[in-house]
């Protein structure tokens, strides 16, 4: 089968492996990313991959507040031994983490994460929306995959975005830090509030509070 460009750009931002290395390791598994990840660990030839499976029970749980304490998010990170947990090397990419969370609005850390249902029901409602726009029935599911995908993008913290740079995956920066560091890192979970989230807020009608005012 074909691999396709974007195939191999996640498979290169997940293990930090050579572009070219990434294309042959999905052409030898049929395009399959997590069989890549273990063939290019097997050739030593995925730097971040090669720490994966190493257990990482240190780190810190940072805090982020924003917009004069409207947005709170905490988010655990970790890393295998508490020196690299106190670097400011460390520190510093667990604070643009929990502003990422703040800012981008995540629902979960990677797509694993997202419940079977959920991605099935958006599925039913994508179709539904590209059948009323008048597309074919036969391209309907590959517009279908392709909105999934930007529905990963959009909610998955690892595919989304950095918003220090855009055009970084916090996937890809990840990586980078595991490299730069030397030891496996990983974004375990995180919680985001935000002021006033899930309550009912109270709009006033200014027209009535005008004419009570005014006794009419």
């Amino acid at each position: 089968m074909a691999v396709s460009a974007s195939a191999v750009k996640e498979l290169r931002e997940r293990t930090g492996a050579g572009m070219l290395d990434c294309k042959k390791a999905l052409d030898e598994t049929n395009g399959d990313i997590t069989k890549a990840i273990e063939l290019l660990r097997e050739k030593g030839l995925s730097a971040a991959a090669n720490k994966a499976g190493r257990v990482a029970t240190e780190g810190v749980v940072e805090s982020y507040i924003h917009a004069g304490g409207r947005i709170g998010v905490l988010v655990e990170i970790n890393c295998e031994t508490d020196f690299v947990a106190k670097t400011d090397q460390f520190r510093t990419f667990a604070r643009d983490i929990a502003m990422h969370i703040a800012a981008a609005n995540p629902k979960f850390v990677k797509r694993e994460e997202v419940p079977a249902e959920e991605i099935e029901k958006e599925r039913e409602i994508l179709k539904a929306q590209a059948l009323n726009e008048g597309k074919p029935e036969k391209i309907v599911e590959k517009m279908v995959d392709g909105r999934i995908s930007k529905y990963y993008e959009e909610y998955c913290l690892m595919e989304q975005s950095f918003v220090k740079d855009p055009d970084k995956t916090i996937s890809a920066l990840l990586n980078e830090k595991i490299s730069a560091i030397g030891e496996n890192i990983s974004i375990r979970r995180f919680v985001r509030y935000e002021l006033g989230e899930g309550l009912e807020k109270k709009v006033d009608n200014f027209v009535e509070e005008v004419m009570a005012q005014a006794k009419l």
